[in-house]
């Protein structure tokens, strides 16, 4: 199939392309690094037509959500627009990023049932996105396959983040965090793309969320220990004690929907995507 990938240069990008040319799609990418803005409608309509949109190109960052809404709102919801305009358009299929939108859980494990609650900027754009894919599949038919990833890691992420936060700081013996408590369902990237490439497989004509996790969480401290156990760096981690505003202390995937409907399930634990992660930074 001829697939538009949008933030095809990013972190999980990158990973999906190879694999679906790898399956003999052909790709064509929409990144802001090749000079296109999502934002802007007249960026589509140079592109070839394609029979799946993979809308991944978002602004993501967190705490930079709350330092600056407006540019989360715009680029998340505008370009979310154009895509699903597009395809409506073109007659294509979508298949949209969405993320954890559930806030503090009123219950473990975390169904697609479960009640929305958006708890920053960020969130809130993507469940404003996935409310936009809702209305253009029922107002205009447009198939849109959701998938809310939990917390996705591996070589190539943002140094913002959390892993990438501890490995650059490992070689200076000491690794500075904030809290050791918070637990998070950590999901490869390569687990990410293969979900992704089962719904293109599965060829969905309806409307579908799908969480994308483990089922299982796991602590920043049992985190940062699973990195001692496979580092050939010695280090202690300091925790200032700092918890983050409207923290979320425990959260993990039920990812049953997925294992039904698409026969997706993660393969890598992460003491195995650790090591292999470790090994390919020479860590």
């Amino acid at each position: 199939m001829d697939i538009l990938v949008t933030g095809n240069a990013g972190f999980i990008g990158k990973v999906l392309c190879k694999k679906l040319t790898t399956d003999g799609h052909t790709i064509f990418g929409m990144d802001y690094l090749s000079g296109y803005d999502i934002t802007n409608m007249d960026t589509f309509k140079n592109v070839k037509k394609a029979d799946i949109i993979i809308h991944l190109a978002a602004k993501s960052f967190v705490p930079d959500s709350f330092n600056n809404p407006s540019s989360f709102y715009k680029t998340n919801i505008l370009g979310t627009l154009n895509v699903l305009e597009t395809a409506r358009i073109t007659k294509a299929k979508v298949i949209f990023f969405s993320s954890y939108i559930y806030g503090n859980p009123q219950s473990l494990l975390i169904t697609e049932n479960h009640p929305i609650n958006p708890h920053n900027p960020y969130a809130q754009s993507k469940y404003i996105g996935e409310e936009l894919c809702r209305g253009y599949f029922r107002d205009f038919g447009v198939p849109v396959t959701v998938f809310r990833p939990f917390n996705i890691y591996d070589n190539g992420q943002n140094e913002n983040f959390l892993i990438p936060t501890i490995l650059k700081q490992i070689k200076s013996e000491t690794v500075n965090l904030a809290d050791p408590n918070p637990k998070r369902d950590y999901i490869h990237v390569n687990d990410i793309a293969d979900a992704v490439v089962c719904a293109v497989n599965k060829n969905l004509n309806g409307f579908e969320i799908f969480n994308l996790g483990t089922g299982v969480s796991y602590s920043v401290d049992e985190l940062v220990n699973i990195i001692k156990k496979f580092s050939k760096f010695e280090f202690t981690a300091h925790y200032k004690k700092q918890v983050r505003q409207l923290e979320i202390n425990d959260c993990y995937a039920d990812t049953n929907k997925a294992k039904t409907l698409l026969g997706w399930e993660a393969k890598i634990n992460l003491e195995e995507g650790i090591e292999n992660l470790l090994n390919e930074l020479d860590l």
